[in-house]
């Protein structure tokens, strides 16, 4: 077998090279589309204006001059990277400072940065569990939790989406003398509802069991404060291990860990490989991040009102035409359109209508569960909300996609 064939034999390749060669001679090929530019909600993609509801800017803070002119300084003080891993000779004092503005801000004593957000869940869980340990995950988990569950060696028993009846039996089985891990999304990014959290403490508490929350999607965007789960269910110090990301609500990249126990903190930054074998986060990110946060505690209140304000309008549009959007309860729209060849059709009517927004199809969600998921922001204007919304209904209406839709 020469090389070429070598290469096609690779599991899916030979398949996934005809389905995307096809999508792109029948122009409905959308991922990797470049930026050229971006003015508020609105991008240039390959030269196209666009308005962009495709985007975890949840907060509209990526364009934010305070943070790039922060960003610029950095830069000038230590340079455009790290003189390599923490452990190593690269740990900045801005990195410090970063912890404890995460720790601070999301109510723990402790935190660890990492220099991505699937790094972050991928080496904590593995240093957190090994063999013979029990890891219990929601099934709508994000990639990076399920892939660091199953290179941890531990038992990894999956509980159906948000059921506590079946993780409670799941519980009920696992021995006394293991760690008990149990992980969730606090907002799932595909259908942007909410985890129980209220019953899973309980469940927790109930079984002697620790409980992990990735809040991705939830910091700076739920609660009051916009300190996350926690606090939007008023359950102060609920969670054991809490878990986010600097890339969504925050402009940068990263991810950290924040708890209350100093000894574990200590133990990843010694023993968890993402964080000993990986670079440092660069300075000008790290430096994003701490005044974002620095930002959302003072502007955090009003921009989350925008937010929400432009869901609700959008959620009411939608609704009125007779789209299905799930369970969400967060700016995750997702608007249901059964196979996949329909959110791919309705992604280019969209494009072609300057409305950026992607289609979610199989394998990322079960065959048959296809959607798009729009993404709003506190930056969008009540009118972008009605365009998008108008173009998304011209077109449900164009292919017939509103009768599936409302089932």
């Amino acid at each position: 077998m020469d090389k070429d064939n070598i290469y096609e034999s690779i599991g899916g390749v030979k398949e996934l090279w005809e389905r995307t060669s096809l999508n792109k001679s029948n122009g409905d090929y959308h991922y990797l589309k470049e930026i050229n530019n971006l003015e508020g909600p609105w991008v240039y993609v390959e030269n196209q204006k666009m308005l962009m509801f495709a985007t975890y800017n949840y907060l509209g803070l990526l364009d934010d001059e305070r943070i790039k002119q922060e960003s610029i300084k950095a830069i000038e003080k230590y340079g455009t990277g790290t003189h390599g891993v923490r452990n190593f000779g690269g740990s900045l004092d801005i990195h410090g400072k970063l912890e404890k503005r995460i720790a601070d801000f999301v109510g723990r004593k402790y935190s660890i940065a990492y220099s991505t957000g699937y790094m972050t869940n991928l080496s904590t869980i593995n240093a957190i569990v090994g063999r013979k340990d029990w890891i219990l995950s929601d099934k709508l988990n994000h990639a990076s939790i399920v892939d660091g569950c199953l290179i941890s060696g531990a038992v990894h028993k999956r509980f159906q989406h948000n059921d506590m009846s079946h993780l409670e039996s799941l519980l009920s089985k696992a021995p006394e003398n293991v760690t008990k891990l149990v992980v969730a999304d606090a907002v799932f990014s595909m259908d942007g509802d909410i985890f129980n959290l209220p019953d899973a403490v309980e469940l927790c508490n109930k079984y002697n069991a620790l409980l992990m929350i990735d809040e991705a999607h939830s910091l700076g965007i739920l609660g009051q404060n916009g300190r996350g789960i926690e606090e939007h269910f008023n359950m102060k110090d609920s969670i054991d291990i809490k878990m986010g990301t600097l890339s969504k609500a925050i402009p940068a990249i990263g991810g950290y860990i924040a708890c209350n126990n100093e000894k574990l903190i200590t133990y990843l930054k010694h023993l968890s490989r993402g964080f000993i074998f990986s670079a440092a986060i660069p300075p000008a990110i790290a430096a994003a991040a701490y005044k974002t946060l620095e930002i959302l505690e003072t502007e955090g209140a009003a921009k989350r009102d925008k937010l929400k304000n432009n869901v609700d309008l959008l959620l009411k549009y939608l609704h009125n035409a007779g789209f299905n959007t799930g369970n969400t309860e967060t700016p995750i729209i997702p608007i249901m359109l059964g196979a996949d060849e329909n959110a791919i059709k309705m992604t280019t009517y969209c494009q072609n209508n300057n409305i950026f927004v992607l289609p979610v199809i199989s394998p990322a969600v079960p065959v048959g569960q296809a959607r798009l998921r729009v993404n709003v922001t506190a930056a969008h204007t009540s009118e972008d909300i009605k365009t998008v919304a108008d173009i998304i209904i011209k077109g449900g209406k164009k292919f017939g996609f509103i009768d599936y839709a409302s089932n």
